[in-house]
């Protein structure tokens, strides 16, 4: 057997294999006589059919069985002896001047091996680490928060406001004409919460329960309805109800609401705090991963088996599909284009191969007493923390993925101690992603 290994992309091998055909017959007969004991061949007791009556009947499947057995040994001992990392299946191809040979079936595997890289320099990145020391303010703004969260709506006779919840019936026309999309019954929706076009919320304010308003209103340009985008129409809507907000007050019961069995104010607001303090550990730590990963993509610009890219791009659209269908939607009803996840298919696979290298040179694969602390850290959260800890151990793919994120915490950790860190204060909302008006 010879091979060669010509490249014919940066990352694209081919290997030229040769199967010697005395080889071949000796696997094709033995293949047929082993057939033999578990086929039925009328006549014949099992085992005892003439090889030439088997190879009559089973003689192709035999041939491309052992041929197929060939080409896969040939190919394994090939990139054996080139020390070739090969990515994803090769693809074998007859080659075109096999006439002139009845001696060997000659073939040329084409695939992708594993790019060889060193991990590049990134001494000179520069990476922001957010700052933020939870205040009194900060639990009071989340108390609030979770008071809006538990909001009540209670029947008013005064006309709509803002943050009023309201129940309308609407029918739009256009030219006279009701227009697809434009009517509802006992529609519900906040005031000032964005839901509908500002100037319909306008005409709504002020509205009282069981009084109804016909009013002008024209689309803007850009509304995603092409037929109505820039059109003016007329509306009539009822207010079949307007119901004012109410907030619980941060009582006993309030904070019974928020796990507080006791009602304690004071331990509640302990507990808002340090789930605050987990939640802004936890953004912050997201916010460097990223970081540093775009470090590592930046300093390492590897090219990357484009076979790795589909199967990835693959995965993702699988996974795309089951949560819309956990979300009730019929996923075979919609479109989905793979060009939708090619680039995030790509990074994935990118940094899967950095992180890989950056591993193995750092040998910085996670230790137990670091899977141990994100195990604990996790179980913070529940009621039976020791509980929790014992099924994550008692649960091997939940255990490997705690090894995987505690591995690539070391990569970050890593990164952070080369690239050029320097801490910047971060507002709380704007770590939190809370609207600021």
């Amino acid at each position: 057997m010879e091979n060669t290994a010509p490249n014919l992309s940066p990352l694209e091998r081919r290997l030229d294999i040769s199967v010697p055909l005395d080889t071949l017959n000796i696997a094709i007969d033995e293949r047929l006589k082993r057939m033999s004991r578990s086929v039925r061949i009328p006549g014949f007791r099992p085992g005892k059919a003439p090889l030439s009556i088997m190879r009559q009947q089973y003689g192709a499947k035999a041939y491309t069985d052992a041929l197929e057995d060939a080409v896969k040994t040939a190919f394994g001992k090939g990139v054996t002896e080139q020390k070739l990392n090969v990515a994803g299946y090769p693809r074998i191809e007859p080659k075109p001047d096999q006439g002139a040979n009845d001696k060997t079936l000659e073939f040329s595997a084409i695939f992708e091996v594993f790019p060889e890289f060193v991990p590049g320099d990134v001494s000179d990145a520069q990476i922001e680490r957010p700052v933020l020391a939870i205040t009194d303010a900060d639990v009071d703004k989340t108390i609030d928060i979770l008071r809006r969260q538990r909001m009540r709506y209670n029947p008013t006779e005064r006309g709509a406001a803002k943050d009023d919840r309201v129940v309308i019936d609407f029918c739009g026309r256009k030219d006279g004409e009701p227009f697809e999309g434009g009517a509802a019954k006992d529609y519900p929706f906040v005031l000032g919460k964005g839901v509908m076009l500002p100037d319909f919320e306008a005409a709504v304010e002020g509205l009282k329960a069981g009084e109804a308003k016909t009013f002008d209103l024209t689309f803007p340009r850009d509304y995603t309805a092409k037929h109505l985008a820039g059109e003016t129409v007329q509306f009539e809507v009822t207010a079949r109800q307007v119901m004012a907000p109410t907030l619980p007050e941060v009582d006993a019961e309030f904070a019974r609401t928020l796990g507080v069995e006791d009602g304690d104010i004071a331990k509640m607001r302990t507990e808002v705090e340090g789930n605050l303090k987990r939640e802004v550990k936890k953004r912050i730590e997201a916010r460097l991963k990223e970081q540093a990963m775009d470090v590592l993509l930046t300093a390492n610009p590897i090219p990357v088996p484009q076979a790795l890219v589909d199967v990835e791009t693959h995965n993702m659209m699988a996974a795309a599909r089951q949560d819309l269908e956990k979300r009730g939607a019929d996923s075979k009803s919609l479109p989905m284009q793979t060009e939708w996840f090619v680039e995030r298919a790509k990074r994935r696979v990118t940094l899967g191969l950095i992180f890989a290298e950056v591993v193995k040179v750092g040998n910085l694969r996670a230790k137990p007493e670091q899977v141990r602390a994100l195990v604990e850290e996790a179980a913070e959260t529940y009621e039976t923390p020791q509980e929790m800890v014992k099924s994550v151990y008692a649960n091997a793919n939940a255990l490997t993925n705690v090894e995987n994120a505690a591995t690539e915490n070391n990569v970050v950790a890593w990164t952070l101690e080369r690239a050029k860190v320097t801490e910047k204060a971060v507002a709380f909302e704007e770590l939190m992603g809370l609207q600021t008006t």
